[in-house]
């Protein structure tokens, strides 16, 4: 059951008002005439919120917020007052108040105030529950069953040599989750060398990775060490692996059998000691139909292999991604982010991130970057997780229906009837929250429904 709302209000009148206006809303209540006898209210009751006049009997309304902020209490809490200045209601946001109205009182102010102050703080404690219990894997948060299975199958992994290939969409996270195996790995203190297959030309790549001697070739001036002699006694991480060429996948097969290496010219093989950590997008059993990647390698590396869910299949990670990622851009950046507008939690909460977890990083570290007075808002987001909610709304409006099916689809008047039904029956016959819900004035309501009596 929800916590009801305290109203503190000594005068009778407006206090009848104020629970009148909020119970047709939905809202439970509790009416107290004093700040002391609502500090004997929260003594044995939870409440969900309080709105308080500033002026009292004994303590104040201001004073009463002060104790309970300095008792630590968080709870939402609005300040009402007939003499209300700019500085009392700076005063009174600096104490810890979430909204400050003046009276006369505009009940539909009120309503939206109230719905306001409770959905962010139910979207801060969303946050701080997320953001509390993160769950990780050397920096790689994920609670979800895929990934905390995948953080298991890894940290088992890493304490072998034998080679592992990683697969997942782009801007999943395959070189974090290779770093992460070779902290894991008894080879954590020795090197972890990344290198990026597609990047190298390929008339480079053999020297790249395993070095060459002096006069090897034009412009050997002197003998260079490889990519795996660098990596000696640790990780060596060959990102997007089905760029290589198959000349080159031969080598590599080699020195995974036999732990040997050939630099560019020399006459003999040098042992190494290098653990292979491979990642790709690919689908690698398809480039070997296609005779661009060698089976006898993919099968080597395949027999360890690990694959990173994307983020569409990772359920209830994105909620702790968004928290750790507010937090870590907002420490790099040196800013504070203590609320995120609904609108926007709730475009990063739908948008589908084809582009994986390294999209959402992105349009977080852009929103904490324009981010002002430490709330993160929907206009600081990408236009395109902005636009997502239009977009969706207009293909749905643009479905073109084919001649001939829609004869027996109901009428704009019958859909209209239906739904004005439905929100009537889930508000309990409540005319005032049913009009609340649909976006139309009580008086719109009522016509509606005379206008539906007579049809019937």
């Amino acid at each position: 059951m929800t916590p009801p709302i305290l109203i503190v209000e000594d005068d009778p009148a407006i206090l009848e008002l104020l629970e009148e206006e909020l119970q047709d809303a939905g809202y439970a209540t509790l009416g107290v005439g004093s700040a002391e006898d609502a500090i004997a209210t929260l003594s044995h009751e939870s409440v969900e919120l309080i709105i308080s006049d500033v002026r009292l009997p004994g303590i104040s309304g201001m004073q009463l917020l002060e104790q309970l902020r300095h008792d630590g209490s968080s709870v939402g809490f609005i300040v009402i007052t007939a003499f209300g200045t700019i500085e009392q209601a700076v005063e009174a946001l600096k104490i810890g108040a979430d909204d400050f109205l003046t009276k006369p009182l505009d009940l539909e102010n009120v309503r939206d105030a109230v719905y306001r102050v409770l959905e962010n703080h139910r979207l801060a404690a969303r946050l701080e529950s997320a953001g509390g219990a993160r769950p990780h894997f050397h920096g790689i948060v994920g609670e979800s069953e895929s990934m905390q299975s995948l953080f298991h199958d890894a940290a088992r992994l890493a304490k072998s040599s034998a080679p592992i290939l990683i697969l997942g969409e782009s801007g999943t996270g395959k070189e974090l989750l290779a770093r992460a195996i070779h902290a894991e790995s008894p080879r954590h203190d020795a090197p972890f060398i990344a290198v990026n297959c597609a990047s190298i030309p390929m008339e480079l790549m053999e020297s790249e990775f395993f070095g060459h001697v002096k006069g090897a070739f034009t412009g050997a001036n002197e003998a260079r060490q490889g990519l795996f002699h660098t990596a000696n006694g640790g990780s060596l991480f060959l990102d997007e692996i089905g760029e290589m060429p198959p000349s080159l996948q031969a080598k590599l097969l080699r020195a995974l059998q036999e732990r040997t290496v050939r630099a560019v010219g020399a006459e003999k093989e040098e042992k190494v000691d290098v653990r292979i950590i491979a990642a790709t997008h690919r689908d690698l059993e398809k480039e070997i139909e296609g005779d661009n990647f060698r089976s006898d390698l993919f099968y080597r590396l395949e027999t360890f292999s690990l694959r990173i869910p994307p983020l569409r299949e990772r359920e209830g990670d994105i909620e702790r991604l968004i928290a750790a990622l507010i937090d870590k851009h907002a420490g790099q950046q040196g800013k504070s982010i203590e609320q995120v507008e609904p609108l926007a939690l709730q475009a990063l909460l739908n948008y589908p991130y084809p582009g994986n977890v390294r999209e959402l990083e992105n349009a977080i570290m852009r929103a904490v970057t324009l981010a002002e007075d430490g709330i993160l808002c929907h206009d600081d987001l990408p236009e395109r997780l902005r636009g997502h909610a239009r977009e969706q709304s207009s293909a749905l409006g643009s479905e073109v229906v084919p001649a001939g099916q829609g004869a027996n689809w109901p009428s704009l008047e019958d859909v209209e009837k239906r739904y004005i039904q439905k929100v009537l029956e889930a508000t309990g016959g409540n005319k005032r929250r049913t009009a609340d819900i649909l976006g139309i004035a009580r008086k719109t309501l009522y016509r509606r429904l005379e206008d539906q009596d007579d049809a019937s």
